[in-house]
């Protein structure tokens, strides 16, 4: 009997201490799993990326690039819509979200990237702060160039020196009109800007027609746009500006010049250059979206389909993060008095 009695209790202990472990483990089992707040935002809603120039150039082409991709990587995976708002070169966007646009997260603009130059030279029609801007990031930065059609024979800075070059542009402000300004005024190019044009892709049909027979753009563009004149020799680039391309004979704008002030001022009109085809949300957008969308786009630039897309669009991927940009555009705005007040007599 007292066998029959220990094998019994036994069993019993060993359920007991069964219903222990099950016990204890119920309440972490029963636990509600964390609430996300941006994602619970973000879902089923529609984020707009809002493209201040025309369709078919390369600030185009980037912003769709990223939309493409970038709603995998944000909490909620919303649907972004690509969509452009074009006027005054990219001012008209940039205007609205300071000043009009949803500050909730579901508004990103492609800021034409001299616009943080243009309020540091205290231009007229500024109507917003870069620097209170949340800065998401670039794929990469980039070269500008001033390109000049096969027709002109026209192949270097000294060539522009020589004769009149017909010179498409979108708008006074625009980095299309303020670089051949620029040669303009420095180094005595006889740059003639007509502007009006609604983005690249409308110069380069231009060119093809003869209507002009130079414009400014960046190497990176030159090369996803049109590989096809860069093969025949359709086009010449006489000088560069920005980290120097590996891959392009030309030379450097501030090289130019061993004048420091004539470089500070080559360092602010084309400050853009650091912030190649940048993407910003408005101001006062709340600081765990911002983070949110900017943890997105530097997974988005790590991801092998994108950077495959890129590669097959002829763009590079050299990322630079919103808070370095945030930083960048800061230090575009300290500039000195004295070489604002000249680049706004040069801009205007």
């Amino acid at each position: 009997m007292s066998a029959v009695m220990d094998r019994f209790c036994r069993r019993h202990a060993c359920l007991v201490a069964a219903l222990a472990v099950v016990g204890s483990l119920a309440p972490a089992a029963a636990a509600p799993v964390a609430a996300d707040p941006v994602a619970d935002f973000f879902r089923g809603k529609t984020i707009s990326v809002l493209i201040g120039v025309g369709a078919g150039g390369e600030y185009d082409l980037i912003a769709r690039l990223v939309a493409r991709h970038i709603g995998r990587y944000i909490p909620g995976h919303p649907v972004l819509v690509a969509q452009n708002m074009t006027g005054a070169s990219g001012l008209k966007l940039i205007n609205y979200l300071a000043a009009i646009a949803p500050r909730d997260g579901t508004a990103i603009g492609m800021i034409q990237n001299g616009m943080p130059s243009l309020q540091a030279a205290g231009m007229d029609g500024v109507q917003f702060d870069a620097a209170k801007f949340n800065w998401l990031g670039t794929i990469a930065p980039i070269v500008e160039t001033l390109a000049v059609w096969h027709s002109t024979d026209v192949t270097t800075v000294e060539g522009a020196r020589g004769r009149e070059i017909v010179t498409g542009a979108t708008a006074r402000g625009s980095i299309t009109y303020t670089f051949p300004t620029l040669m303009n005024e420095l180094f005595g190019t006889r740059l003639k800007l007509v502007t009006g044009y609604n983005g690249g892709a409308e110069i380069n049909l231009a060119m093809e027609r003869g209507e002009v027979e130079a414009r400014d753009n960046t190497w990176s563009s030159w090369k996803a746009t049109k590989p096809g004149w860069l093969a025949a020799h359709k086009i010449s680039i006489i000088v560069q500006s920005g980290p120097r391309a590996a891959d392009l004979d030309a030379p450097l704008v501030s090289d130019l010049t061993r004048d420091p002030d004539e470089r500070r001022l080559i360092d602010l009109v084309l400050s853009g250059c650091a912030l190649g085809r940048p993407l910003a949300l408005p101001p006062g957008v709340p600081a765990d979206r911002v983070a949110a969308l900017r943890a997105a786009f530097d997974e988005t630039v790590k991801d092998a389909d994108f950077v495959a897309e890129a590669k097959a669009l002829n763009f590079d991927v050299d990322p630079i993060h919103g808070v370095d940009m945030q930083n960048t555009v800061a230090r575009i705005l300290e500039v000195s008095p004295d070489v604002a007040r000249r680049a706004k007599r040069l801009l205007e």
